[in-house]
């Protein structure tokens, strides 16, 4: 269905849209989370959090837990490659109320597959069942799990893997169009998301399936619903730099014309960001964090090569200000 519309997942929760922010591991803070709601999205994730730091109850993994600014509907992202910790973890979990809890068998990154955790977990379809299975009976919460189409070309095993879990109960699923071995490297491959969602439907299941992968730009979801039948996008990295992009993608899925943003309004997106990240922060730390964004908000900007270096340096809110006031701004739209 390409619109903009609900999700339903049990009787007794509907997500009030199909447009999703994806869990970032060093993205996807409360303040960040906190813009892509202001931004449109209707549904977000935690970035991912280690079951085996929570069991250990580390700081700096529940201070990944709470809820960012009216953040009414989230989910929290768990890692994990064995099920020893799990129920520890989950009664910290349970604390925050998440609207629901993902799995991440997704992740690439050697050291989190190394421990089985990540896209590790497709290789063992049996285990992504008993984890989910766990998490309905321990904690009652919706769960969702994100895979991609396998750990490599050899080992395309994503139809398997869903019904794995989907028999340990799972509510959603969310297919990155890629296998570990890609990475992020270019292409996804979409049709997997069009046979996933015939697989599911030829077998009477009317599980939620979101898409992701390529979703640069308002454009590419509505393409990827169109092109897949699937129910929802999750935008990754195209909301990097771009948080109002869930807005731009709902105008374009309700037939309206997409908003458009001059130079100014995104600088003043930049700074938007820096002043919610002091509100969640001290200053230094909000400004050290910041450096992360400050290329894709500037990105399409002429000339900002050398304000974008002056800004990476800059420790405090006026010194980005100081910064950011050298670029010469249009209000030609880009």
């Amino acid at each position: 269905m390409t619109s903009h519309h609900p999700i339903f997942i049990t009787d007794a929760l509907t997500l009030k849209g199909n447009l999703f922010l994806a869990p970032l591991a060093g993205y996807t803070d409360a303040p960040f989370r906190q813009l892509c709601i202001e931004g449109g999205a209707d549904f977000t994730y935690t970035e991912m959090v280690s079951v085996e730091g929570l069991a250990r109850k580390g700081e700096k993994t529940i201070a990944l837990l709470p809820r960012a600014k009216d953040e009414k509907e989230y989910a929290i992202q768990l890692f994990l490659g064995e099920l020893a910790s799990l129920r520890s973890a989950l009664a910290i979990v349970k604390e925050h109320q998440p609207t629901m809890i993902d799995i991440n068998a997704g992740c690439p990154v050697p050291k989190v597959t190394k421990t089985g955790a990540g896209s590790a977990l497709m290789k063992n379809p049996p285990l992504i069942m008993e984890i989910v299975r766990i998490i309905k009976e321990e904690s009652g919460i919706p769960t969702s799990v994100k895979f991609r189409i396998g750990w490599d070309h050899e080992s395309r095993n994503y139809l398997e893997f869903a019904d794995a879990a989907i028999e340990g109960g799972a509510d959603l699923l969310t297919l990155h169009a890629r296998t570990r071995a890609q990475g992020y490297a270019p292409f996804a491959q979409w049709d997997c998301l069009t046979s996933l969602k015939t697989h599911l439907a030829k077998k009477g299941l009317t599980i939620p399936l979101i898409g992701s992968g390529d979703l640069f730009e308002a454009e590419d979801a509505v393409r990827m619903l169109q092109e897949t039948n699937i129910d929802g996008v999750m935008f990754a990295r195209g909301a990097v730099g771009n948080p109002v992009i869930f807005n731009q993608a709902k105008a374009l899925l309700e037939g309206k014309e997409k908003p458009l943003l001059t130079a100014t309004d995104k600088v003043n997106l930049l700074l938007t960001h820096l002043h919610t990240l002091a509100g969640y922060y001290d200053e230094l730390t909000a400004c050290t964090l910041m450096r992360k964004f400050i290329g894709g908000y500037l990105k399409g900007i002429p000339h900002a090569a050398k304000v974008k270096q002056a800004a990476v340096h800059a420790l405090t809110i006026t010194a980005y200000e100081d910064a950011l006031n050298h670029l010469t701004v249009s209000e030609d739209r880009i």
